[in-house]
């Protein structure tokens, strides 16, 4: 089940949310038991073959992160910690990395070791660094939340299971057992409504939107040109910024209607000046998590500027494994990483660059890194780069026929795409000046004011949106 979707927003939701405040008033761990229950089969109505591994990971980890809460001998504790992060990156590694590696072993090999083509487990990156952090600060004794209950629902619960936010049990675990939360509070539910339609809008009126053009081009790379190569991965960069920040407010959006807080994921990235700004607005909870748990215990910056740029470089290269099996994504984080260590370099170094500037090469460097994270190959990731850089001819895409239909010079060749130029450029603009200068979801939330033009706005919103799910498509971060 899906965000955007007709079983989700008309079904699932409304008998979710009226059982739980009728719950909430006659008996709080009833609320929370049908929350939990709710979470589960909507995890396991994607595919019912993978509830159990959920189910089975949340009492392992439950179970080890009791067992390390308590002051027991220290050398005993570390290695129970060790084995409950090896089952969870054991885990992780078997379903998502396995083939990948078997793959390239019968490559440099020679071997004939037969591929198991798993089907990835839904969320399981996110459920698993949720509960290897877990672990981590039930080690350093910094967890006092033992009720299986609660933890279930911190794990599961359905607004970020999918896809995220990547929320720390401090985050969480306390509004679980607050009362207040088993009441109808309002303005939560009008802030919710808010965050939610914002986020819904995003995903089926401007991503997927995006999402035709950037599937076009990347279907058939061998014809990309300049200017159509630039069409296709702007539309990735905007369908990606658009897709992933849809999830993220209507993650928010709908932990508000259970009166729970989310912590920000998104923040209007592509407004960052340089890379670190990046990753300071980009999937927040991840970059959290990966400098918390990885960064830190490495030493940080405290070993010396070699370990420190080390240290970065590492989590950039952890950063792309997490994000999938494959060299495009590892790639990726290490040109991340590279940038990073640049980037702090520079700073240190005492050097400045134009406001301006500074924001036009960022993004343009997260726009070019993001042809590895969306190519299936290296091979289509360098000859769409190639394409952009001119070394497949200056072309025109097929859609100009359709403004002037007389035009057709021997050295015109006809490409992908079938939409209008005038009409993409349209578009790609309108998209890209929505993410460099408006508002984002979470600044519209926190200036809103509960009145009937906001009401009417939130109504077009969804409204509109509705009329859109005929067509249902994913997440993009579902496949991470």
């Amino acid at each position: 089940m899906i965000f955007n979707s007709f079983e989700f927003i008309f079904l699932f939701l409304p008998i979710v949310f009226v059982v739980y405040y009728i719950l909430g008033r006659l008996h709080i761990p009833f609320a929370k038991s049908w929350l939990l229950v709710a979470s589960l089969f909507f995890y396991g109505y994607w595919n019912p073959a993978y509830l159990p591994l959920i189910l089975v990971s949340m009492v392992i980890n439950y179970t080890v992160g009791a067992f390390l809460g308590k002051d027991r001998a220290k050398p005993l504790r570390k290695g129970i910690l060790t084995l409950g992060i090896l089952f969870n990156v054991g885990l992780l590694g078997y379903y998502k990395y396995y083939d990948f590696f078997v793959e390239n072993i019968n490559i440099v090999f020679g071997s004939e070791i037969v591929l198991k083509e798993l089907l990835l487990p839904l969320a399981i990156s996110f459920y698993t660094f949720q509960q290897i952090a877990y672990l981590v600060d039930s080690y350093r004794l910094e967890t006092k939340e033992y009720n299986f209950l609660n933890y279930g629902l911190f794990v599961s619960f359905f607004p970020q299971l999918i896809a995220g936010p990547i929320v720390h049990h401090g985050q969480v675990m306390s509004q679980f057992t607050d009362k207040k939360n088993y009441r109808i509070q309002y303005e939560n539910i009008s802030k919710g409504l808010l965050v939610f339609a914002i986020g819904l809008f995003k995903k089926v009126g401007i991503a997927d939107v995006f999402a035709g053009w950037a599937n076009t081009g990347y279907s058939d790379v061998a014809s990309l040109t300049f200017l159509d190569s630039w069409f296709t991965t702007l539309s990735y960069t905007l369908q990606l910024y658009f897709d992933f920040s849809g999830y993220s407010d209507m993650a928010i959006g709908l932990a508000l209607l259970f009166n729970i807080r989310l912590p920000i994921n998104f923040n209007s990235p592509y407004k960052a000046r340089d890379i670190q700004d990046f990753w300071r607005r980009w999937h927040i909870t991840l970059s959290h998590f990966l400098t918390a748990y990885i960064y830190i215990p490495l030493g940080g910056n405290r070993k010396g500027p070699r370990r420190t740029y080390l240290n970065i470089f590492i989590i950039f290269l952890v950063s792309g494994i997490w994000h999938g099996a494959g060299w495009t994504f590892l790639i990726w984080g290490v040109l991340h990483g590279v940038a990073s260590v640049i980037c702090r370099y520079w700073k240190l170094a005492g050097y400045k660059m134009n406001g301006i500037a500074a924001w036009a090469t960022t993004f343009l460097f997260v726009h070019l890194a993001w042809v590895f994270f969306r190519a299936l190959s290296l091979e289509d990731a360098m000859t769409v780069l190639g394409a952009m850089f001119g070394f497949n001819g200056f072309y025109f895409p097929a859609g100009i026929y359709k403004l002037f239909p007389d035009f057709n010079p021997d050295w015109v060749m006809l490409l992908p795409f079938d939409t209008p130029t005038i009409h993409m450029y349209f578009l790609l603009l309108i998209g890209l000046l929505l993410s460099w200068f408006a508002k984002n979801s979470i600044e519209i939330k926190n200036e809103m004011k509960r009145n009937v033009p906001m009401a009417i706005f939130v109504a077009l919103l969804l409204f509109y949106s509705t009329m859109q799910l005929q067509q249902v498509s994913e997440f993009l971060y579902f496949n991470f």
